[in-house]
């Protein structure tokens, strides 16, 4: 069988990047990608080479970014434009193979072990698309190869970050001499919490995990991390072994299993009427995107986190509702039903509706009381009128409320402005 030739392509801060490119006059500045560049508090989200050269650091606090680099320039983000520019980078990919995943929106997966015939070798590939990306969008992009995602991954990670070409192989045979001897924080999927788990257990490089037999590292992450651990064991036990099955697969991301949306609130929600509000737009909104994408659900899901981030509390329920449903008043009187019956009465920062179990709504079952098919005529009508005027357009009495959401998240991707 021949082996496979996967890479990962990864936009060196890919936000940042994306805005210098758009501000040539910034293009020799230190420019950050802020949440809110408005509050000293807003969170960095992406900060360019010259700005991490001078100590700033994504996911710390404007405030603290400033404070080591007080020139820093910073920009408000605008999701949609990276969403739009991220999608050219996918048809960049598609003009070299068809097997492409998305890992995120600056990460993705390719396998051109078909494409080496027509355009060269893996490394001559990977600075054709390079080329290409960089003339098209301005963003730098850094490329992993190896034999399957997980060598691909941490290739791009460990190495193609920190090189000057961008470009790295980590072939499989070379896994013992050039993976095994970095330190065990550098293997994909470890955090913090987790090396410091295996520093006690005598861990300290990827090495140290890979030759260990499978079944010891089971014993000692049972011992220290409970009888559940044996999956996440295997899991890492194959990371550092650079063994990785899973194919590099378009569809990965098609197959819908639930529609959901969460929001976290601009302030701590304690009163059930602010509460309602957001359950009905949630409910809403799930609604909404399970109509636009044919389907209807058989279970409702609610879910909270607490107020309190240092010691969170919360919940995530969920109920079989009596026929598969996306109308919103279906799903907002289940949610409800959820909340109400396992919230703590603590103030909450964060809501969430789901909508699971989905099947196609094309056929659904008329219910002897009520009308469900003028249900469903109102809210395609409501939709009509949003798709072509605005989300905002038509817009429920209570969303124009003081707890509401709806109209701010409007102007939102992904929590951030668009």
């Amino acid at each position: 069988m021949q082996e496979r030739t996967i890479m990962l392509i990864d936009g060196q801060s890919f936000y940042a990047s994306v805005e210098k490119a758009a501000h040539p006059e910034h293009k020799d500045a230190p420019v950050a990608v802020a949440g809110d560049p408005s509050r000293r508090s807003g969170i960095i989200l992406a900060a360019c080479p010259i700005a991490k050269s001078r100590g700033v650091k994504t996911a710390e606090s404007l405030g603290e970014a400033l404070g080591k680099c007080p020139e820093l320039v910073i920009i408000r983000p605008r999701m949609q434009n990276y969403i739009d520019v991220s999608l050219l980078i996918s048809g960049i990919f598609g003009k070299y193979t068809d097997l492409v995943e998305p890992f995120s929106i600056d990460e993705q997966f390719l396998d051109v072990t078909g494409s080496i015939p027509y355009f060269g070798a893996p490394e001559e590939i990977a600075v054709q698309i390079q080329t290409r990306i960089l003339l098209y969008t301005g963003v730098w992009s850094r490329v992993g190869i190896g034999s399957n995602k997980i060598l691909a991954k941490m290739a791009t990670d460990i190495w193609a970050k920190k090189s000057e070409s961008g470009i790295f192989t980590l072939r499989k045979l070379d896994v013992e001499r050039v993976l095994w001897p970095q330190p065990i924080q550098a293997m994909f999927g470890v955090g913090s919490r987790m090396t410091a788990h295996f520093h006690r257990m005598g861990i300290d490089t990827i090495g140290d995990l890979g030759r260990m037999p499978l079944a010891d590292l089971k014993r000692r992450m049972r011992a220290r991390m409970g009888r559940n651990s044996d999956i996440q064991a295997e899991l890492f036990w194959q990371t550092a072994n650079g063994i990785d099955p899973s194919p590099v697969k378009p569809s990965t991301h098609d197959a819908q299993q639930a529609v959901g949306h969460q929001m976290t609130l601009p302030r701590d929600y304690s009163e059930p009427r602010e509460i309602d509000v957001v359950l009905l737009e949630l409910s809403e909104e799930v609604c909404r995107r399970s109509r636009a994408k044919g389907y209807m659900g058989h279970v409702v899901a609610a879910g909270a986190q607490g107020a309190d981030f240092s010691q969170p509390t919360g919940f995530f329920r969920q109920m079989t509702v009596p026929d598969p449903t996306n109308i919103a008043k279906e799903v907002y009187a289940a949610a409800k039903t959820l909340f109400y019956a396992h919230w703590d009465r603590l103030p909450v920062r964060k809501l969430g509706v789901t909508l699971s179990r989905l099947v196609p709504d094309d056929q659904y079952q008329l219910t002897l009381f009520g009308n469900r098919e003028k249900e469903r005529r109102l809210e395609r009508m409501t939709d009509a009128i949003r798709n072509k005027f605005g989300t905002t357009a038509i817009l429920r009495a209570s969303s124009l409320l003081d707890a509401a959401q709806a109209r701010e998240r409007s102007v939102k991707i992904g929590g951030h402005y668009k």
